[in-house]
């Protein structure tokens, strides 16, 4: 579960990425939706953390 739970962000970075600079202002506020949706996975990744 914590190995697709990196993939996402990883997915989502890269799509973010991608897209502000391959496509700029057409794409709008969907490249910076993909930009939270990455941040909000890397903080519930820290604060999950390992479980015993």
């Amino acid at each position: 579960m914590r190995d697709l739970i990196w993939l996402i962000i990883v997915i989502l970075i890269i799509g973010w990425l991608v897209g502000f600079f391959g496509f700029g202002e057409s794409v709008g506020y969907l490249i910076h939706v993909l930009l939270v949706l990455a941040i909000i996975g890397i903080l519930y990744r820290l604060a999950v953390g390992r479980r015993p």
